[in-house]
């Protein structure tokens, strides 16, 4: 393995010349043509020595080895279905537990950031025929029973379970309504801030569909005009333009009540279970035990600092707590959310250590054993062995890596590989192989298949041809860099195209910056930054306190009080980046995204600034404008935290706004909306202030359709130019 790496960083730019043709905005920026090449998603089969994948063409399902990476057979394939109903393609497919039917879906719409409704269909792989689960209009979040007879979805915000044997619907519930109740399907800040996509869930024996209710009546509207961009088929067709509502909680406002559910299909009557939840409580998680048998159901208070765990019997809604966990600051969900349960105990990740480990527990509540220990984090959880080995990624070769290690029987922890770099897997159905994704700052993805023993099987994708591709573009070196405080802080510094040590170069700090987000990593980066560089300027990273990776206490100092030390490192980490030889200290910048952008509001505003100009993009100009979930988890509400709220505003400082500002959103944004855009210059213009503003119509907070993003990092860099040279 490691010859393949130093022949593949030979080939990814270290030492080869520059291709003919100079790379412009659009190869970094497409968010499909800048992208590395990657095997298509490997679903594991229940035998454990095969994986599906859909065919290069999209129109087959085939079988492979993991042994060999060899395909062994086909599972579906559209040319071979019989009978009168035929698709021309699908975009995605589920396999039943007894691999007899294939849920295949096609037509698919957006609604939010992860969901969509579609036209679902079920194979039957016996029979070779296809029926649809419904023909009375699209689905969302369809979900096959085990045995594959039943299909339970969600239609105009209520449940219904499809039987396929009969082609009836039953609809479990009939008063859903939009923007008042809705069943099964999340609202939209439970998608977004809790990951919530559909919480339908079937018991092991198929007679009990378990699912959430939200009543949403009493949460304020938020509305915003739609106008369409020339993505749209008919760019002008909107003279009159819409206006679209929905439910969107604000800081402090009243949320969605929630409720859970179980439908029992034999007696076709639904209960709600004895949870107790408050009116201010949150439901992030429901679904069934290994055995299917319990309901375990997270309940999480508002200020995020206190979760329970209930095992529940469906039957007779009893609830039994069998987990909990309290907070000085918050919960992070990323950390009580990597939790599987199995068939006699569950594994669940905390930070009461201080760093993020793995717990087993047992249903009764007991623990059973702490799995892992130690000054590092577990970042993700894999799964259990048959004899009794867990697998996990960690940060033990440090916080800027991610490597996949092992805990046995014994406590031995191993990690799987050494390399520093950025390290994830994925693993058969008893982890007796796992195919892994690996790159660093020089290396794009590769992606390989391992026996569980250590033994290479197949190379999938090693991506020499767009290493070649892109073997001249700028590249991030790993650095540190000191704080406010004297600490260390992780950093990344891109040098741009043609440097040489006596030039002297404009500085950009590209920053995020977000509690528990992370951007100095150890792994492959190449998007607009790299463009940036390219075009003559330092580009450079620095992860301050709040950021992720490392322990608790460097995390959640920033608690009830956002922007005030990731200003304070920001700037000094800036200020230590341009005493290098080869910095210009009169032509500093800073450029941020979402919560990057309110970085660049606070820190332009900063009595000891030392920008020249910034750019906001899609920025929270005040915390109150944002969503409860997520701002009430590091804040709390703004009665419970008035001063914090004030403090970390940037609409209470555009009176110190130093040099020239880009603010930029997409007038579609429903995460980080447009209105923050509006105020905040409203404010400027009212101060007397000039900048610049640049829109994208009918964009959302992404900028992922047509060529937005090319234009974003086009008009950066124009930005830069005019304004530090």
């Amino acid at each position: 393995m490691k010859k393949k790496i130093l022949l593949f960083a030979a080939v990814a730019g270290l030492s080869v010349s520059a291709p003919a043709a100079k790379l412009d905005a659009s190869d970094y920026c497409d968010v499909v043509g800048s992208a590395p090449e990657k095997p298509g998603e490997m679903r594991p089969l229940s035998d454990g020595k095969t994986y599906a994948m859909v065919s290069e063409d999209g129109r087959k399902i085939e079988i492979y080895s993991y042994q060999t990476g060899k395909k062994t057979g086909t599972l579906f394939d559209l040319d071979a279905v019989k009978g009168d109903l035929k698709i021309d393609s699908f975009d995605g497919y589920d396999i039943s537990d007894n691999g007899r039917k294939i849920l295949l879906w096609n037509d698919v719409k957006g609604i939010w950031r992860y969901s969509y409704t579609a036209e679902y269909y079920v194979y039957d792989t016996m029979r070779s025929t296809m029926q649809r689960v419904s023909e009375k209009g699209a689905q969302r979040g369809a979900t096959m029973s085990h045995d594959g007879l039943r299909v339970a979805y969600v239609r105009d915000n209520n449940v219904f379970i499809s039987n396929l044997d009969y082609r009836t619907d039953i609809a479990v519930t009939t008063d859903g309504e939009l923007n008042k109740i809705s069943y099964g399907a999340p609202d939209w800040v439970y998608e977004e801030e809790f990951g919530v996509q559909c919480t339908l869930c079937w018991s092991g024996d198929d007679q009990t569909l378990a699912f959430m209710k939200w009543n949403e009546s009493e949460v304020p509207e938020y509305s915003f005009d739609i106008y369409r961009s020339f993505c749209d088929p008919e760019p002008l067709g909107d003279p009159y333009p819409k206006s679209f509502s929905y439910k969107y909680p604000l800081a402090g406002y009243r949320n969605s009540t929630v409720a859970v559910l179980a439908y029992d299909l034999n007696t076709r009557v639904t209960k709600e279970m004895d949870l107790k939840i408050g009116a201010d409580d949150y439901v992030p998680d429901i679904r069934f035990d290994g055995k299917g048998e319990r309901l375990m159901v997270m309940k999480l208070n508002r200020d995020q600092n206190d979760l329970r765990i209930f095992s529940v019997n469906p039957a007779s809604t009893v609830a039994t707590q069998v987990y909990a966990e309290q907070s000085k600051t918050w919960l992070s969900r990323e950390v009580y959310t990597m939790v599987k349960y199995a068939d006699n105990s569950f594994v669940i990740a905390s930070q009461k250590s201080g760093w993020t480990h793995l717990y087993e527990y047992g249903y009764n509540g007991k623990l059973l054993r702490q799995l892992t220990s130690g000054d590092f984090n577990v970042t993700a959880y894999y799964g259990k062995s048959a004899v009794g080995t867990h697998y996990f990624q960690t940060t033990k070769l440090g916080a800027v890596n991610r490597n996949v290690a092992s805990v046995d029987a014994k406590g031995v922890l191993r990690l799987l590989h050494d390399t520093p770099g950025w390290e994830s897997c994925a693993f058969s159905a008893d982890c007796s192989y796992y195919m892994r994704s690996w790159s660093d700052l020089a290396n794009p993805p590769q992606y390989t298949i391992w026996s569980a023993a250590g033994k290479k099987t197949a190379d999938l994708q090693l991506n020499e041809a767009y290493a070649a591709r892109f073997a001249s573009a700028p590249r991030f070196e790993l650095t540190k860099v000191k704080n406010a405080v004297g600490e260390d802080m992780d950093a990344m510094i891109m040098k741009p195209s043609g440097f040489t040590e006596s030039g002297k170069y404009p500085l950009l700090m590209y920053q995020y910056n977000g509690p528990e987000s992370q951007q100095v990593t150890n792994r492959w980066h190449l998007d607009g930054l790299n463009f940036i560089a390219q075009s003559g300027y330092v580009v450079a990273i620095v992860d301050g306190r709040g950021t992720g990776g490392r322990s608790e206490e460097w995390c959640k100092c920033v608690y009830m009080h956002l922007g005030r030390y990731e200003t304070e490192d920001q700037i000094a980490g800036a200020n230590n980046i341009a005493a290098l030889p080869y910095v210009d200290a009169s032509r500093m910048s800073l450029f941020g995204w979402s919560y990057g952008g309110y970085m660049t509001l606070m820190e332009m505003s900063a009595e000891n600034s030392p920008f020249k100009c910034g750019v906001a993009m899609a920025a929270v100009a005040d915390w109150r404008w944002y969503d409860s979930i997520y701002t009430e988890r590091f804040m709390r509400t703004p009665a419970q935290n008035e001063a914090g709220y004030n403090e970390a505003s940037a609409m209470g400082r555009t009176h110190r706004l130093k040099g020239r500002l880009l603010i930029m959103s997409g007038s579609s944004d429903d995460n980080v909306h447009f209105y923050n855009t509006l105020k905040y210059t409203s404010k400027l213009s009212y101060e007397g202030h000039l900048f610049d503003m640049m829109v994208f119509t009918g964009m959302d907070h992404s900028l992922r359709k047509c060529n937005a993003r090319t234009q974003l990092y086009r008009k950066v860099v124009d930005f830069l130019n005019t304004n530090l040279n």
